[in-house]
């Protein structure tokens, strides 16, 4: 290795060959975190949660909206609308109104705005309650022999059954139980027995409403 001197110049001559600069150090790339998976949602109950002291009257189970029921089923009617007594109520209320309409339909004359029974439409024969509005219509206008004459089974066997249902529902609901009428085994034959008998007596004797 040889040392040049530049002309007039004292200072020490330098290396022929070129000096390479250090590499240049940075900052240590940080690590990558890791995928994480998901994080598992804890089992939840469907079952509804029992309403505590704290719910609202007629809502959910402290979820702070009156009239939500618990799991998201929709609004439930307030308690003072739910009571058993409502249900005869309003059945009692719609007999009434429809007793009201008929007593001034006279349903002996055609033409008048009145359901006609699907049975007798699509077959013409009589069906076990064919002449029942004739036959209300008659006992409302206090004529019990035509009302005879439009059903006689209606009248003698229907009519109390449906009048000693609707008044132990009504006395039920009044107390604050719910009731609903059954029919037990011999009772559901002995109910289809007599309405299988009574049609066809009817419609091949020609016992016809009057």
């Amino acid at each position: 290795m040889t040392e040049r001197r530049e002309a007039g110049s004292d200072a020490p001559a330098r290396l022929d060959a070129p000096r390479c600069a250090p590499p240049s150090v940075g900052p240590a790339p940080e690590p990558k975190p890791l995928p994480l998976s998901p994080p598992v949602p804890p089992p939840t109950d469907s079952r509804p949660a029992p309403a505590g002291p704290g719910d609202a009257a007629a809502g959910g189970p402290g979820d702070g909206r009156p009239g939500i029921r618990p799991g998201g089923r929709g609004p439930r009617l307030p308690r003072r609308l739910r009571h058993p007594v409502l249900p005869p109520l309003a059945t009692l209320g719609g007999g009434l109104l429809g007793a009201a309409y008929l007593y001034r339909t006279d349903p002996h004359l055609p033409g008048q705005w009145l359901p006609r029974c699907p049975f007798h439409w699509l077959t013409g024969l009589l069906c076990p309650a064919c002449g029942g509005t004739r036959m209300t219509y008659d006992l409302i206008h206090g004529d019990l022999p035509a009302a005879f004459a439009d059903n006689a089974v209606l009248l003698v066997l229907g009519l109390p059954a449906v009048a000693w249902w609707g008044g132990r529902w009504l006395h039920e609901g009044a107390r604050g139980r719910r009731y609903r009428p059954r029919l037990e085994g011999t009772g559901t034959i002995v109910v289809l027995t007599v309405a299988v008998l009574w049609t066809v007596l009817r419609n091949v004797a020609g016992w016809t409403p009057g």
